[in-house]
């Protein structure tokens, strides 16, 4: 089959071990740089053109798109997808999870355990916005962050209240969530693959860092997790409508408590942790779906009903 993986980094550990894996299993694999794609719109017949040329004949694509060119990484990934080809992660799947907001409403509303979360539009009432999730410690988030960026653990209320109302000032959309103390600065990964987790490790942050993102020297190691663990990262992936995911939850007194669902989680720490070939069973996702019969469903006669392409309803595919 025919692989394009999207990806503005074609050195990469990860985008290097999907190239690997797709040629070991016979597979051809193209790397493209998804901001380089023009997309071309025509009455039936969607196109994109890269590097001069009109992009055809793949089977699948497997998209790696950086949060900070979600809009145009998901266009592209939209066009590919009208033109028939099969995609491991759907576009409107990595919108959902790229939202922070919109991403927790959607896993609370499924049931997923997650830390106390408040958001608000720039209020003046901080205070309370505090006592919401708990009162202080209390961790903030920008809601455009990646890779602990953007994240910052105020201790008192008064620094909370401090940094949440220089955000405001700055027009920094963020959320106030509860600090979960007994995690002691670690967290779980889960990788999702097809309805089933294939991997996961423990992430520590390092001594005196309270993220324990690999990004910011933290470190991983194989941790084998709890059913209830398992269920929570199955359900949270579920809920978004995600084929491919990464799930970081925290170990608290009340169970696994989901902060955040990645939809191009990176392979290098997983794959290290686990001595697991994450990678191939991405590839074999991928080709399985291309393989898959397309079977178009005929509407009943009179159902007339509309599909909302923004819906934040999974495909359940």
């Amino acid at each position: 089959m025919k692989l394009a993986i999207l990806s503005r980094e074609p050195k990469s550990y990860s985008t290097q071990r999907l190239v690997e894996a797709a040629l070991a299993r016979g597979h051809d694999a193209v790397v493209i740089d998804h901001l380089q794609c023009n997309i071309v719109l025509e009455k039936g017949k969607p196109g994109i053109i890269y590097q001069g040329a009109r992009l055809d004949g793949f089977d699948a694509i497997i998209p790696r798109i950086g949060a900070s060119v979600t809009f145009y990484g998901t266009a592209v990934v939209r066009q590919f997808e009208m033109m028939k080809v099969r995609t491991a992660i759907d576009s409107q799947a990595i919108v959902r999870s790229r939202d922070k907001l919109r991403s927790m409403q959607i896993l609370s509303r499924a049931g997923v355990g997650m830390p106390k979360t408040a958001f608000t539009n720039f209020s003046a009432d901080v205070p309370a916005m505090i006592e919401q999730v708990g009162g202080a410690p209390v961790i903030i988030k920008l809601l455009e962050g990646t890779q602990g960026l953007g994240v910052v653990l105020a201790e008192s209320a008064k620094a909370a209240q401090s940094v949440i109302e220089a955000f405001h000032n700055l027009k920094a959309r963020i959320i106030v969530q509860e600090f979960i103390a007994e995690s002691k600065g670690a967290d779980l990964r889960a990788f999702v693959v097809d309805g089933e987790v294939v991997g996961a490790m423990k992430r520590q942050g390092k001594e005196g860092e309270f993220r324990s993102n690999l990004h910011r020297g933290g470190s991983g190691t194989l941790v084998k997790l709890t059913r209830a663990e398992k269920a929570a990262a199955l359900l949270a992936t579920k809920a978004l409508g995600l084929g491919i995911a990464g799930v970081d939850m925290l170990q608290s007194k009340r169970g696994p408590l989901v902060l955040e669902v990645n939809s191009s989680p990176g392979l290098e720490g997983i794959e290290k942790a686990t001595k697991q070939d994450i990678a191939g069973r991405i590839i074999e996702y991928s080709t399985t779906l291309a393989a898959k019969k397309k079977t178009k469903a005929k509407p009943k006669k009179g159902a007339g009903q509309a599909v909302d392409a923004q819906s934040d309803v999974p495909s359940g595919k």
